[in-house]
C-alpha cells in the first residue's frame, strides 16, 4: 500500500468512496442526510485535490487504485478573542471500500496523517463522528482519540 497525495486520475474512485459514505450516514439519519446525491462536483473536488490548506490523502494498492482516503482541513484561529493559535489537522472524511474494511487500511491512513500533522508541528487532530456510526467510533477509540466536545440536538 502507498499513502500519497490524491491526483485528479483519482476523482472517479473518491466519488465512489463518498457515496459509501453517504450511505453509512443516510442510513443512520436520512433525517439529515440524503440518498443517491453527491457531496461534491468534479469541478469542486479538483478544487480541494489542488488546495493545500485541504490535503486529501489516498491509499492506494500496487495498481495505484484507491482503496480509501483522509479529506483533511488545516484549522488555526490566528488572533481570535478566546481561542488559542493553535493549529489543528481536522480530519473531515476518513473512508475505507466497505470491500477491504478489516485490513487495518484505514489505521494505516490515520497513523499517515497524524505522522503528517506531527511533521509540520500540528498541535492535534480531530474528527467528528455522527451518533450511529458505532463502527467508525470504536475505531477512532482504538486509534486513541478521546471525545473532545459533544454535540447535542432536540427535533422538534
Amino acid at each position: 500500500m502507498n499513502i500519497r497525495r490524491a491526483m485528479e486520475k483519482d476523482l472517479p474512485r473518491i466519488d465512489e468512496l463518498l457515496s459509501q459514505v453517504l450511505m453509512v450516514h443516510h442510513n443512520a439519519r436520512p433525517d439529515l442526510f440524503k440518498a443517491n446525491c453527491r457531496k461534491y462536483t468534479d469541478e469542486e473536488l479538483l478544487e480541494i485535490i489542488r488546495d493545500d490548506q485541504r490535503p486529501i490523502f489516498a491509499a492506494a494498492d500496487e495498481n495505484d487504485v484507491l482503496m480509501g482516503y483522509a479529506f483533511c482541513v488545516i484549522q488555526q484561529h490566528l488572533n481570535d478573542n478566546i481561542l488559542t493559535d493553535i493549529r489543528t489537522l481536522y480530519i473531515d472524511d476518513l473512508c475505507v471500500d466497505e470491500n477491504l474494511r478489516g485490513k487495518h487500511i484505514g489505521k494505516a491512513l490515520y497513523e499517515y496523517v497524524v505522522a503528517w500533522a506531527r511533521e509540520r508541528d500540528f498541535y492535534n487532530v480531530t474528527l467528528n463522528v455522527w451518533e450511529g456510526n458505532d463502527s467508525a467510533k470504536k475505531f477512532y477509540e482504538a486509534c486513541g482519540l478521546g471525545v473532545q466536545k459533544t454535540g447535542m440536538e432536540l427535533i422538534l
